[in-house]
């Protein structure tokens, strides 16, 4: 049994989450009440009905705080139980959630206890403090828009396959700020730096310039190498660990170049041993999609 929990703070997309694990024919309870979690999963077991074999679960912060915080140990006692048990968190920057709450005119659901949007909001944070410490992965979508969520729901969840590792290799510029996602940082602003080329200036590290540029710089090439031992010897104890994400985020300064082609290059080489493994550039163009 796959038991996906998506929990996060209220307009970071977790409806759409679980709309896409709907879609991809997982059965989804939203707004599930957190102390009848343990009830409804040993009832599910129990009947060994095959429409069970993928759940997904919404909690939020309407729980009582209480319950909330139990939340851990029962995905604990769930997991020694046999249970394959996935929490995924979504979150946002304040602002951005503030926005997207002006937009849509909606209520925030804990705003009925007197508190502002902003307070709200960061009471919110606090009673979901547990869950997001229980999380394997946790997507930030303070850039991300509806169908690049979706995407990325789909990608790293939904086809990911029992007992195998999902892994994304990011790309970011550090002036935009590290990824809230990532497992491992890696900075790449000591390498040579394409920029100051000026007919590399306007490419990215996809571009075949810019890979030959970099190819051809020793200092790039030992960074690669020492990025790509750390990682052969840790993916595995991720895989022992019983992990099912790892994101690991390179970053330069504007996340174009240098970070760019060392994400593309290490996913790569890392596909060839554990085949699912997914690149995402932060500051790159969104690629256009026909997806209504």
């Amino acid at each position: 049994m796959r038991l996906i929990i998506v929990s996060g703070l209220s307009g970071s997309g977790k409806t759409v989450a679980l709309h896409v694990l709907e879609d991809l024919d997982f059965y989804c309870i939203d707004n599930m009440p957190a102390a009848l979690l343990d009830t409804l999963i040993t009832r599910v077991i129990a009947t060994q009905d095959p429409i069970y074999d993928n759940l997904a679960i919404g909690v939020d912060a309407r729980n009582r705080a209480i319950d909330l915080d139990h939340l851990p140990d029962l995905i604990h006692d769930l997991r020694g139980r046999g249970v394959n048990v996935e929490v995924i968190f979504l979150q946002a920057e304040d602002e951005i959630l503030l926005k997207r709450y002006s937009e849509t005119r909606r209520k925030h659901p804990l705003t009925d206890k007197g508190l502002s949007l902003q307070e709200a909001i960061g009471r919110e944070r606090e009673l979901l403090g547990p869950i997001i410490d229980s999380a394997e992965i946790v997507l930030d979508t303070t850039r991300t828009n509806l169908y690049e969520l979706r995407d990325t729901i789909r990608e790293r969840i939904g086809v990911r396959a029992d007992h195998q590792l999902s892994i994304l290799i990011e790309s970011f510029g550090y002036k935009h700020g590290v990824p809230a996602d990532a497992d491992f940082v890696f900075d790449l602003r000591c390498l040579p730096n394409p920029y100051w080329e000026m007919q590399l200036r306007p490419l990215t590290g996809k571009d075949a310039l810019v890979i030959e540029y970099l190819d051809e710089k020793t200092l790039v090439q030992s960074m690669y190498q020492d990025i790509l031992q750390f990682m052969q010897k840790w993916i595995p104890e991720y895989l022992d660990f019983n992990r099912n994400y790892l994101t690991v985020a390179l970053g330069c300064t504007g996340g174009q170049h240098r970070s760019v082609y060392m994400a593309e290059k290490l996913a790569a080489e890392l596909g060839v041993e554990h085949g699912l493994v997914l690149t995402r550039h932060n500051e790159l163009p969104a690629v256009p999609t026909t997806d209504k």
